[in-house]
């Protein structure tokens, strides 16, 4: 079984963030802010390491370091392109350039979303954020991006392949059909990424969806997430973490029970292994914690992003999680045996496994106990 993290890059300066935050901003300035924000919520969150730049490659060098020695095989970082790159240093300059990076591989998870002002963001304005960065990619300009990800990355060495093919995977897949104009659109720019793949010398590419079971009642969404499999050409799905996957967020606040959530969670990861026409990816939550990103002074009470419940992980919970999504994997072919976690470091999130001052090591030691190493 392989096991990969989610990585946020969103700890180092970039300089759109610093157009409009300030120089050297980056999310730290949301921890070092947030506070106790209701009876029994647990702050402060604090990294162990400090407040480092991720970009540093000695910084990232650390990273690798931990993360290969608990057992995870690789980081699926988030990335995104909004009329060119952003948020890229954190992987160029200091995951390819650390010196230990033959230690873990990378992937990318293409987070095609619109960049919102929520950092921080009050009570009465969550629900109608500014926007200042839109995903506005076409079937004109997807090319230019399949180009920019094959050539800097998927060809690379230290890229991490899925049943012999490099692995990439897309967030709002609905969005990317919608953009693409529509079921067979999306088709063709995914059969276009292939062309493009195979011209540079790969095997093909392993594309992901990332998938819940409750979107195909949502209707804003265009097609079910059945022919995201059948009809556009999707590999296989998976999820980016078990937030509002199941009733225990509409029936808890503030806080939702870990163990619950992980549990009902994992029903639904069975029922998608059953069900869905591609292997279905089971992803394990670290926690959830979003009031980083509410301005402090407001009343927190809930409502839409980033007012909403908080779920309180702990490390034997966590690891107990850990061994009941792994029972999920142990029948499904060796290709098929693949554990996401959310995530390395979602700090304003609260769904990390980098070390805190509260429990240090532990969820790093819950997997490496889990491996055996």
């Amino acid at each position: 079984m392989q096991i990969a993290a989610y990585y946020f890059p969103n700890y180092h300066a970039d300089k759109r963030n610093e157009e409009f935050h300030g120089p050297g901003w980056t999310e730290w300035e949301l921890m070092k802010c947030a506070g106790v924000r209701f009876p029994g919520h647990r702050k402060p969150r604090q990294p162990l390491w400090g407040y480092e730049d991720e970009a540093d490659p000695a910084v990232m060098a650390k990273k690798i370091d931990a993360a290969a020695d608990a057992g995870i095989d690789a980081f699926i970082f988030d990335w995104y392109w909004y009329d060119g790159p952003y948020l890229e240093r954190a992987l160029n300059e200091g995951f390819l350039q650390a010196e230990n990076r033959n230690r873990l591989k990378f992937a990318l998870m293409f987070a095609n979303h619109d960049w919102m002002d929520r950092h921080p963001v009050g009570y009465c304005k969550a629900a109608k954020s500014d926007l200042l960065y839109a995903w506005n990619n076409n079937p004109e300009n997807i090319g230019k991006v399949w180009e920019r990800i094959i050539e800097k990355y998927l060809t690379g060495e230290h890229y991490w392949y899925v049943d012999g093919k490099p692995y990439f995977s897309i967030y709002q897949v609905n969005r990317f059909i919608i953009q693409m104009g529509g079921v067979d659109g999306a088709a063709r720019a995914l059969d276009l990424l292939r062309e493009k793949v195979r011209a540079a010398g790969l095997p093909g590419v392993h594309i992901n969806a990332v998938w819940y079971d409750n979107l195909d009642n949502n209707p804003q969404y265009v097609c079910s997430t059945l022919e995201w499999g059948k009809t556009i050409g999707f590999d296989s799905y998976t999820s980016y973490n078990c937030i509002y996957a199941t009733d225990v967020w509409n029936r808890s606040f503030p806080i939702v029970d870990y163990a619950v959530a992980g549990d009902e969670y994992c029903q639904m990861a069975a029922r998608a292994m059953e069900s869905l026409p591609k292997p279905y990816f089971p992803v394990l939550t670290a926690g959830w914690d979003t009031t980083p990103r509410t301005v402090q002074s407001d009343i927190f009470r809930q409502g839409c992003y980033p007012y909403l419940p908080v779920m309180e992980a702990n490390p034997e919970e966590f690891a107990r999680q850990l061994a009941r999504q792994s029972e999920l994997l142990k029948n499904r072919p060796e290709a098929e045996q693949l554990l996401f976690i959310n995530a390395w470091n979602e700090w304003t999130e609260g769904s990390y496994l980098e070390p805190d001052t509260v429990s240090g090591y532990q969820y790093l030691e819950a997997i490496k106990k889990f491996r055996n190493i």
